[in-house]
């Protein structure tokens, strides 16, 4: 079989942008972004502090009261939405390509996923942006006449992670954009590269300066100032569940709007009825996609035990024979894990549960350079070990078997997250009582990792609250207006 080898782009853009401008950081000191393939610096990112999420903020907010954008109707910002979607497209392989250098996920699934989602999204909310409008209410009051109006938050932060880089940002570009809003955008300090090629597409766009600000750094800096700024009206985080506790506590002062999408110890359930070969493939797309480091995993996969051996010895088969390695070769299934820190979690993890379980497959790194690790399965789990109730955001599921619907109904709901599951059988009546019954924000039934712009993705308990995709995410951006006029 010939496979493509896709040569690594050239690094372009490593400053911020602010009111339109790329600009090094007040301070002038960088930090260095790494390629997890090869374990190697690629370039020297702008690094940011309080004093540049300053300059950001009043920027975004100099655009949200008096720059062109409050001014400009809904269906012109509609159509920079569709220009920047058509940009996206037309520069797909540099974007992926520049996806895979920083953060390590095969070229393939980039073109194949994360792509094609990001230009729906955006076509999806350009056409959104025309048709957000508010009500007339019949009022029990004689002569009065009241309506709504649907109105921008204001100037937004946002802090998207490094699993999904592109496609965290145009989940919150979107809507944000469609609304009305200005915002300042924090990308994960392990994976800036692409949103800075993106704001230059944003910028050819035609979206007006002071829109859309990116200030890179890290957390402790960059991110804890735009949590912290009084000029800021929301914020909307994706990442850990901790870091999202400590945003809530640092913005209760300014009592700001919160929306967090957050991590996950996902059931995935296979019933003795289920098309196994499907299933496998489902499991294997469930725990293995993008190397593990995904909200939504299924890492915590529930077998009937009249099929648990079978099932585990397909899998185990699979799990060999996936492919990991190049993450530019077309044929690479799996890539590499994001850094050096991460690698090292999940290895630590992967040493916790050979002690606590039995290791079948994986278990073990891959190569002498880069941060790899082989899909890894462990059987004989108990859902309260360690391995099976926290979040490893790696290529590590736990095997658990169970005997009838109420136990796995019981065990997939004994954890502290609720972002998703999965059920696979032919017995609708059993689909549609776990998909009632399982505390998730999605349920997929024979399927697993099925997303569309338009169907509302988010988590129940610890997974955060609100909802991305769908009408339901202009909410996010939206606040609503009552309007009461006498006419009498």
């Amino acid at each position: 079989m010939t496979t493509d080898i896709i040569a690594p782009p050239t690094v372009g853009q490593t400053k911020n942008l602010i009111a339109g401008q790329w600009i090094d950081a007040q301070s002038g000191e960088t930090f260095d972004t790494y390629s997890p393939s090869t374990g190697r610096a690629i370039a020297r990112v702008a690094s940011g502090d309080s004093n540049d999420i300053n300059q950001a903020v009043t920027a975004a907010r100099k655009a949200f009261e008096s720059g062109p954008w409050p001014k400009m109707s809904a269906r012109d910002r509609g159509k920079l939405l569709f220009k920047l979607a058509d940009l996206i497209e037309e520069n797909a392989q540099e974007l992926a390509a520049l996806e895979v250098l920083n953060n390590g996920k095969p070229i393939s699934e980039v073109l194949a996923a994360d792509i094609p989602l990001m230009i729906s999204t955006f076509r999806y909310y350009a056409g959104w942006a025309d048709k957000v409008y508010g009500e007339t209410i019949p009022v029990d009051a004689p002569g009065y006449f009241c309506y709504t109006r649907k109105e921008p938050v204001g100037v937004c932060g946002q802090i998207i992670p490094w699993n999904f880089p592109m496609l965290m940002l145009t989940w919150k570009w979107a809507p944000a954009l469609a609304s009305g809003c200005t915002m300042v955008l924090k990308p994960a300090e392990q994976t800036p590269l692409t949103a800075l090629r993106l704001g230059e597409l944003a910028v050819e766009a035609g979206i007006p300066k002071g829109v859309i600000n990116i200030v890179n750094g890290f957390g402790e800096t960059a991110g804890d100032a735009l949590v912290k700024h009084p000029g800021v009206d929301k914020i909307a985080f994706t990442g850990e569940y901790k870091t999202a506790q400590i945003i809530m506590a640092n913005a209760a002062p300014t009592l700001k709007r919160l929306t967090f999408e957050l991590g996950g110890k996902s059931p995935n359930v296979v019933f003795a009825d289920a098309d196994l070969n499907k299933a496998v493939a489902g499991a294997m797309a469930g725990i293995f996609f993008n190397q593990g480091e995904v909200c939504c995993a299924g890492s915590r996969l529930f077998i009937e035990e009249e099929i648990h051996d079978e099932f585990v010895s397909r899998f185990s088969d699979a799990a060999d024979a996936r492919k990991v390695g190049d993450p530019f070769d077309t044929s690479t299934e799996q890539g590499a894990q994001v850094s050096k820190e991460q690698f090292d979690k999940v290895m630590s993890y992967i040493e916790l549960g050979k002690q606590e379980a039995n290791c079948v497959a994986g278990g073990e790194s891959v190569g002498d350079k880069g941060w790899f690790v082989r899909p890894t399965i462990f059987t004989n789990v108990q859902n309260d070990m360690r391995i099976a109730q926290e979040e490893i955001f790696g290529p590590v599921v736990s095997v658990i078997p169970f005997k009838d619907t109420n136990e796995v109904i019981e065990q997939s709901n004994t954890t502290i997250y609720g972002l998703a599951a999965a059920v696979w059988t032919r017995d609708i009546s059993k689909a549609f009582r776990l998909s009632e019954s399982m505390r998730a924000g999605t349920v997929w039934v024979n399927c697993y990792n099925t997303f569309d712009a338009g169907a509302p993705f988010g988590g129940y308990k610890y997974s955060g609250q609100g909802r991305e995709c769908g009408k339901d995410a202009l909410n996010n951006y939206l606040e609503t207006k009552t309007v009461w006029v006498n006419t009498n």
